[in-house]
């Protein structure tokens, strides 16, 4: 088993030793920045698969989920046109039992507060935070995630929109604000005015800042 050093012990663990001496064992140093580095790298490549690319679903959701689990209302809705019916409990949020029940993982939980906008998913064409509508209030409901926007290889107009404008950056909101942009411009309320378009995305942040990209996504696909 490898010690690790503190980072004060020499270089070489022991007394004289110096810099460039040959290191018999890991450094936590070294071991913090090499698991640091893999897992951005990681978490970059997947965040810009589900967010923009919109890779297909996975087998789980190809399928109508079984009623099986425990809860004590059964609810029936179509998720990306597949139906499904689900065993939840009272205190299940839409969120949640697309995300552990249907391993629907695009749509991704921020704040789980409705703050955020990055859970915005479409119900029966209507944009909603998922993380604060119970999953049995939906029986019979039509709903839309980002895993169901593009069709096979072709991509969603907002889709290629954000790729094009650049539209995002780490990825964690991407879906979130995919799917806002997409309810945006099925309602007709903003237009092309960029004022009126950042004001009803406003419910999604963007803690990276890409706004002015996202505006320009949202204008061009409108």
């Amino acid at each position: 088993m490898t010690a690790y050093k503190d980072f004060n012990d020499p270089p070489c663990g022991k007394p004289g030793a110096q810099p460039g001496d040959e290191q018999p064992g890991v450094t936590r140093r070294g071991f913090l920045k090499s698991v640091g580095a893999s897992g951005i790298a990681a978490a970059g490549t997947t965040m810009l698969s589900a967010a923009v690319l919109a890779d297909e679903a996975p087998a789980a959701a190809q399928a109508p989920a079984a009623a099986g689990e425990s809860g004590p209302y059964t609810v029936q809705f179509s998720v990306n046109g597949v139906a499904h019916k689900l065993n939840v409990e009272p205190n299940a949020v839409l969120l949640d039992v697309l995300r552990d029940r249907l391993q629907l993982t695009g749509t991704k939980k921020g704040c789980d507060h409705g703050q955020c906008g990055a859970c915005t998913v479409l119900v029966d064409g209507k944009r909603i935070n998922s993380c604060l509508t119970l999953a049995a209030s939906h029986d019979g409901a039509d709903i839309l995630t980002i895993e169901g926007v593009a069709h096979g290889e072709h991509l969603h107009p907002v889709q290629a929109a954000f790729i094009t404008h650049d539209g995002f950056q780490c990825g964690f909101c991407t879906p979130g604000q995919i799917m806002s942009a997409i309810g945006l411009i099925a309602e007709a309320q903003a237009g092309d005015d960029p004022e009126r378009i950042r004001e009803a995305m406003s419910g999604n942040l963007c803690r990276c800042g890409a706004y002015a990209g996202i505006t320009e996504a949202v204008l061009e696909a409108h």
